[in-house]
Formats: C-alpha cells, sequence, structure tokens
C-alpha cells in the first residue's frame, strides 16, 4: 500500500424502489418525480430497483466467498478521499475493502491520495495525476459533490471506472454518463432516524441550534432533513445555524457562539463527527454538559467512546464497513462480468444508539459495524 499525504434498517427507505420497474444500474431508464427539477440530482430509487441493492446489501452481511478465477495481475486501485478528516469513517471505508479483496482472493495494489475535508484543490491535483496514471478503478470520497463533480468526470473520460465514496444522489446532469457506483449511508434517513429519537426521547418542545457542514447536498440531507422533521413532527424552536464546514474548530467555534448568543439552546445538533467532537469540547469547556445535549452523525469510534463518556447523547450510527465492502464486491463483480449485480447507488444498514442504550448494544452495534477494521478509534 503506498500513501499520499498532505505535508436492520438501511434497506432504509429502500422499499421507495419498488414502485418502479426492473432496470439496470447504469442504464437509467430513468422514473421521473415531479420536483426532479427542484433538484440537480436523483434519488437513488429513481435509477435503480430495490431488488439490486437488496442483493448487494446481502452479499455484504455475509462472508466473502473466494474468487473462483482471480486475475493474474493485481488489479490497481486509486484512493483520493479525505482520511484525515477526523472521522474515521474514510479510513475504514478503505481498511474494510482491502480486508475484504484479500478475503475473497483478488490481487490487487491501491495507492491512497489523502486529504482534509474541503481540500478541493489538493483532490483536483490528484484526480489530474490518477487520470494520467494506468489505475483501473478510482474510489474518490469528495467533500462536495456538486462542487466537485468535474474531477470526477475527468477521471471517467479518462477511462477510470469511477467509485464515489460518501454519497448517494446521482447527478442529473452526468445523465446516462454515471460513474460505476455510488456507495455510503443514506444521510436523509439518518437525519429522519435522529430527528424521530429526539420526539420521542426529548419530548415534542425545546429550543435548539445547528452545527451544519460545508453548504450542498450533504449537509442539505443531514442537516436540513433534520430540521424540517423536527419543524414537522414537533414544536422545537431552531435559534441558529452555524456553517462549520464539517472541521472540529467549526464545531468549537459554533457552539461557543450558540452558547453565547442563544442560553437558551438546550440541543446542538452536528452534522458529522468532527464538528461534534468540537462542540462537546466547547460545552465542556462552558461547563453545560448538564444543560445541553449533543448529537452527532455517524457512529465513529470518537463518538462511541463520547456516547460511554456521557458527552454525546445520540447519533445515527452507520455499520461502517458495509461501504468499504460494498466496494470490494463491486470491483469483483465487473471484474467478473456481472455489471448489472452492481447497484448504481449502494446504501449500508444504519440505525440510532444513544447514551442510553446500555453497553450490550452500543458493543453489539459497534462489533457489527467494525466487523473488518476493528473496534476502537483507529490510530492513525
Amino acid at each position: 500500500m503506498k500513501l499520499f499525504r498532505n505535508c436492520l434498517a438501511a434497506a432504509i427507505v429502500v422499499g421507495l424502489a419498488g414502485m418502479f420497474s426492473q432496470a439496470a444500474a447504469q442504464s437509467l431508464p430513468l422514473k421521473t418525480l415531479p420536483d426532479d427539477g427542484e433538484r440537480y440530482y436523483w434519488w437513488y430509487y429513481q435509477v435503480q430497483t430495490d431488488e439490486v441493492l437488496a442483493n448487494m446489501q446481502k452479499i455484504v452481511a455475509a462472508p466473502a466467498k473466494p474468487m473462483a478465477s482471480p486475475p493474474a495481475a493485481p488489479v490497481k486501485i486509486a484512493l483520493i478521499y479525505p482520511s484525515q478528516d477526523v472521522s474515521d469513517f474514510w479510513l475504514r471505508s478503505y481498511l474494510a475493502m482491502e480486508a475484504r479483496l484479500k478475503e475473497m482472493g483478488l490481487p490487487f495494489e491501491a495507492t491512497q491520495f489523502a486529504s482534509n475535508m474541503g481540500d478541493f484543490l489538493l483532490q483536483s491535483t490528484y484526480a489530474e495525476q490518477v487520470a494520467r496514471e494506468d489505475f483501473e478503478y478510482v474510489i474518490f470520497g469528495p467533500s462536495e459533490l456538486q462542487a466537485q463533480q468535474d474531477d470526477i468526470k475527468a477521471l471517467m473520460d479518462a477511462g477510470k471506472k469511477v467509485i464515489v465514496l460518501n454519497f448517494d444522489t446521482p447527478l442529473q446532469e452526468w445523465g446516462d454518463d454515471q460513474p460505476m457506483m455510488y456507495t455510503t449511508f443514506s444521510h436523509l434517513f439518518g437525519a429522519l432516524n435522529i430527528c424521530n429519537w429526539v420526539v420521542e426521547n426529548l419530548g415534542k418542545e425545546g429550543t435548539y441550534a445547528m452545527i451544519r457542514g460545508i453548504p450542498g447536498g450533504v449537509d442539505d440531507q443531514r442537516s436540513g432533513g433534520f430540521r424540517d422533521c423536527l419543524a414537522e413532527k414537533s414544536n422545537w424552536k431552531l435559534a441558529y445555524e452555524h456553517y462549520g464546514d464539517f472541521q472540529r474548530e467549526g464545531g468549537f467555534n459554533g457552539a461557543q457562539l450558540i452558547m453565547s448568543a442563544y442560553p437558551e439552546v438546550t440541543l446542538l445538533h452536528n452534522a458529522n463527527t468532527a464538528m461534534a467532537m468540537g462542540t462537546i469540547s466547547a460545552v465542556q469547556a462552558a461547563d453545560r454538559g448538564a444543560d445541553i445535549k449533543v448529537t452527532a452523525w455517524g457512529g465513529t469510534g470518537d463518538e462511541l467512546e463520547a456516547l460511554r463518556k456521557g458527552e454525546l447523547m445520540a447519533t445515527p450510527m452507520r455499520m461502517s464497513d458495509d461501504v468499504g465492502v460494498a466496494m470490494a464486491e463491486a470491483i469483483r463483480a465487473d471484474i467478473e462480468g456481472r455489471d448489472s449485480d452492481i447497484p448504481l447507488v449502494f446504501l449500508g444498514r444504519i440505525d440510532i444508539v444513544s447514551s442510553a442504550s446500555g453497553p450490550d448494544v452500543v458493543d453489539a452495534f459497534e462489533k457489527e459495524a467494525f466487523r473488518y477494521t476493528g473496534i476502537g478509534t483507529l490510530e492513525r
């Protein structure tokens, strides 16, 4: 492995796809919706059926089957992704893919091009380099898909088979010319789940604020979905929305601002791990842990440690290794000529864990989520 550095629940809304007819993921016989013109992307269930997704989810959840005829030469894979982010999701995705490829006996050479969240220029530079080299597959983890779509399209035009990591929204602008697969967890499903948890456990009234990420599709679902759900299902009052750019410092600074300007806030919702860790630090420094509850997004190792300490109230927890396993299985299916088995959008499983779940529940979720990458926060 080479490393380049800069100095069950998520069957999910899957059932909605059953409304539509059978279609191969890459041929995109589009199932239009009335609000398509209001979005730059399609929902996953518009471009595939529940069967193709459910079948891949079943494969991902089971142990690997050895390849009958693995390729003689190693498959060359490039990963352009923000593995230096506070969240260990990105690195776990790679490690799970690596472990699954080894388990199935598929030889490979993987090169990582690492960055932080929001390093658009660095990732663009990496994309130009990867496009010139002889990689067959490229895993691209953008901070924001729409802002970085030109880099991904350039890789596709260079003949690379691209898997877009952490997005589930095929771009309408690309039409039929889509990446090999998008793989993630449903950001909107997680937002609706944590919203429902808040209403059921904290009641229908209160004042909250949000630490949002980078404007775009992911934050619209994680933050906007949470906000819209609370507005529909409760009388919670939104005091303020702060954009923290998916960074720990953004969470810390936003939480400080909110606690000073809006002392009535009793709930701080964060759109990712890094901002949640910053928020927790600010809340603890201000000695407000007793009256301000903090939610996060993802169920990473850092979040689970904070749950056990009582610093984090709840989080939508991803079965994290699902995504990396799906990448490995998609590459295998492509090599074996089983294109129809590859969903255009793969969604991993997700559920809510909280500080009240109890150690046995948290431990069980953690064991399943990190079955390939190991329990606990990853050492960098």
